[in-house]
């Protein structure tokens, strides 16, 4: 189940899931006139979460948060539905933090997400990666973007939908870029056709050393395996992927997003496995930070076992268990 406009119908669909879309809106941090409508929203959403869970009778829910977390847990505590709750991000938001109160169980990706739950509740289970992610290695990585074996590869992205003042930063000093490592550039969809238009006009020999992409689906893993390092947002993913390939980050979290993306690099920075830029000046820092890497060549190394050394690689095997646990006691 996910919101009715989001873009999880389309992930969920691709993976051959049966996807329920509901209505729903968030309170915290809207106006007064949104908060209205929002709240109406929720109350419809509520009214078709529990229409659902009547009519699938799951024997577990897994939720992890979100506008629609609250009506679906809601209406799976009515129908006596054991609920466990995924922690994705270090810090909670509100919704984990409310839907959190009606679960058996909360799984956490890293042990500083403790502090926010009654002690015994929850676990640290890591951050879950599918097949999808972890059937890469670094060589069949490059293989599969048609990458040279022995070149230094620098990923950037900025999540499924990308990021404009990543995107623009790379565009502007794309030449700098080029000329220490080859670019793997995961744009996202919004800004794709501005990045074909400033890639074609590149001279040949950056072209060549240039690679972009709007998005990756199923080859993600192919290019957080075939990095040497990687400029990204500091979303939940980079607490699993970043540690599971040992990949060492240069983090610019999300200016308008409250603090939980800050908190994520944070988290990493202070293990020694990023490197926190401020979105204000990336522009500027962008490229001397990533030189300053690849000229200290055991700066990287140490900070890539710093990564390694917080992976939980079987994080999604022990989510599963939680649930069939859940599942057993209602069985």
């Amino acid at each position: 189940m996910g919101t009715t406009a989001g873009m999880e119908r389309e992930i969920v669909q691709r993976e051959g899931i049966p996807f329920i879309g509901l209505p729903a809106g968030g309170l915290h941090g809207v106006g007064i006139l949104n908060v209205v409508r929002n709240g109406w929203t929720l109350a419809r959403g509520l009214f078709a979460a529990w229409r659902h869970v009547r009519r699938e009778r799951p024997l577990a829910l897994l939720t992890t948060g979100g506008y629609v977390s609250g009506p679906v847990a809601l209406a799976a505590r009515q129908e006596g539905v054991p609920i466990l709750v995924f922690l994705p991000d270090v810090e909670p938001a509100q919704s984990v933090r409310a839907v959190a109160r009606l679960a058996r169980r909360v799984a956490v990706s890293v042990p500083d997400s403790l502090q926010y739950f009654p002690e015994g509740k929850a676990v640290v289970t890591g951050y879950p990666l599918g097949e999808r992610i972890t059937q890469w290695t670094r060589e069949k990585g490059r293989s599969a973007l048609q990458l040279d074996q022995d070149v230094r590869v620098l990923l950037i992205f900025g999540g499924s939908r990308g990021a404009r003042s990543i995107n623009r930063a790379t565009l502007h000093h794309i030449a700098a870029l080029t000329q220490m490592a080859h670019v793997v550039h995961i744009t996202g969809t919004l800004d794709w056709s501005e990045v074909v238009q400033a890639r074609d006009a590149l001279p040949k020999e950056v072209q060549a050393r240039y690679h972009a992409y709007p998005y990756l689906h199923e080859r993600m893993g192919a290019a957080l395996a075939a990095a040497d390092l990687a400029v990204a947002r500091a979303g939940a993913g980079v607490l699993g992927e970043f540690p599971y390939f040992g990949l060492p980050g240069i983090l610019v979290p999300y200016p308008h997003a409250w603090r939980y993306q800050r908190v994520n690099a944070a988290w990493l920075a202070d293990r020694g496995a990023a490197i926190v830029v401020e979105d204000a000046t990336l522009a500027e820092r962008l490229v001397p930070t990533v030189a300053s890497l690849f000229e200290a060549p055991e700066r990287l190394t140490t900070m890539a076992e710093a990564a390694r050394g917080l992976a939980k690689p079987k994080a999604a095997e022990d989510i599963a268990r939680l649930m069939l646990g859940l599942v057993g006691e209602v069985c």
